[in-house]
């Protein structure tokens, strides 16, 4: 029998205390009922003796404390999962919102997760394609990864958000064993009729599950989204050996909910007015991806945020950036120039993708190759900047190629569009034909038996000349 109390003495924005109340533990769901039957929703944020901090999941406005009754329920928030959620959209604390019915569980787990020991995790150490040439090629995601996408204001980390979810795919023969949990947290209805619509006209969402918490839905609903999301991807990873790729878009919005959240409660604010706990918070949801021994299923992780004033050293991608297994940057100056997606490669990094190329995986030639057109590319970066300050003719003829070269691989390598979906062996073979632009006298992070199986003599000398 659940306990009702009366003894609700205080109502602050979103929070509420309720006191004498027994028994009661953290993060417990609360249903406060009025005279008129109306119920709202709320849980437990603290508890100090016999007293109880609960956050509404809606707005307090109308609540009258003198005559409602608060009941606990004695558990927390829950996700009813089933195979079933596979090509459904729905609210931030799942529930559909595409109009379809209710799905029927075959289990409801804590959004929480369960405690996972960190033996028992495998190591990352097979390839996802995104089909994207900026990411396969140079900053590789591997199955199990966490690896974040550092946006900006205005920069179109969404149509990268929806054609990595839309292209990705796991290869060598498990296509069909692969799925896309998508959570987006704090966006514009524009945004989100966005990605339902690319979704649907793809045909994506036959493998994707989609939770959509909106701009003007409540921040309580917003910190539990991300969870909802890694729930449903742990029972497809777990309980349905699936290989699910997790989108989180925008986390930014996320810790701003957290931080409101924190404001609410009176707490001593750290870095920029955030929660000191901020790291300890996404770190509680980074490290849900991964992979576990003995299990075929595995959780990728790529969360999307937007750094206030393009600052990486803002509190929320500078913390991220400690948890996770490296970054891709988005370049403002690539985007003014109209090179889609306009991923920064140099900044970016990928601290898995060693393990996830080669033989067996992607191509022999994967590794040398991708350090060769990095290299290339700083050095031809690097004398363009030369150029503007000196001018061309203070450029050597093999700097003038090297800025030829950094002009074509942002091109034909990087400016791929939001539509095109490249396979590893077509971003090899790019990489390749850039590469006939400088002296093969140049390309020494490659090795002469490389070099003669994919650019014979003739042609380097021929694109060298």
């Amino acid at each position: 029998m659940l306990k009702e109390y009366r003894n609700i003495r205080e109502v602050v924005g979103p929070l509420m205390l309720v006191e004498g109340v027994e028994g009661v533990k953290y993060e417990e769901l609360v249903e406060i009922e009025q005279t008129n039957g109306e119920i709202r929703q709320g849980r437990v944020l603290e508890i100090n003796g016999d007293k109880a901090l609960v956050q509404l999941f809606e707005s307090a406005q109308g609540l009258q404390i003198s005559t409602a009754k608060a009941r606990f329920l004695g558990r927390g928030i829950e996700l009813s999962v089933s195979i079933d959620m596979l090509g459904r959209v729905f609210d931030g604390l799942g529930r559909p919102r595409d109009g379809g019915p209710e799905v029927i569980p075959e289990s409801r787990l804590d959004i929480n997760g369960t405690p996972l020991n960190p033996t028992a995790r495998d190591y990352p150490n097979e390839f996802i394609q995104t089909g994207i040439s900026a990411i396969d090629g140079l900053n590789t995601l591997v199955r199990g990864q966490k690896l974040p996408v550092f946006s900006g204001s205005g920069l179109p980390h969404a149509a990268l958000a929806a054609q990595i979810a839309r292209q990705a795919k796991v290869l060598g023969g498990e296509e069909s064993n692969f799925a896309v949990v998508f959570g987006a947290m704090g966006i514009t209805f524009e945004e989100a009729d966005y990605f339902i619509n690319d979704f649907r006209t793809t045909g994506a969402i036959e493998r994707a599950v989609l939770f959509v918490n909106l701009a003007n839905d409540p921040a309580i609903e917003r910190i539990a989204t991300p969870r909802i999301a890694l729930t449903a991807a742990e029972y497809l990873a777990f309980e349905k050996d699936m290989h699910v790729l997790v989108i989180l878009i925008d986390m930014t919005n996320y810790a701003e909910a957290l931080r409101e959240v924190s404001a609410a409660r009176k707490e001593v604010p750290g870095r920029r007015g955030y929660p000191g706990y901020l790291y300890t918070d996404l770190a509680t949801i980074y490290e849900r991806a991964g992979r576990i021994k003995g299990k075929p299923g595995s959780v990728t992780l790529i969360p999307i945020l937007t750094m206030p004033e393009d600052d990486k050293t803002h509190p929320i991608p500078d913390l991220t950036g400690y948890i996770t297994e490296g970054q891709i940057i988005l370049s403002r100056e690539l985007h003014r120039r109209g090179i889609a997606p306009p991923i920064d490669v140099l900044p970016s990094l990928s601290r898995l993708k060693d393990k996830g190329i080669g033989v067996g995986k992607t191509r022999e030639d994967h590794a040398p190759t991708m350090n060769q057109l990095f290299a290339a590319y700083s050095r031809g970066k690097e004398a363009k900047e030369l150029a503007v300050i000196l001018g061309e003719a203070a450029l050597s003829d093999t700097d003038k190629l090297f800025a030829a070269f950094a002009e074509e691989f942002e091109k034909q390598y990087i400016n791929q569009g939001f539509t095109t979906d490249r396979d590893i062996e077509t971003t090899l073979n790019i990489g390749w034909e850039l590469l006939k632009i400088l002296p093969r006298a140049e390309l020494k992070r490659i090795r002469d038996e490389m070099l003669d199986k994919y650019l014979p003599v003739e042609d380097s000398e021929v694109g060298g000349a």
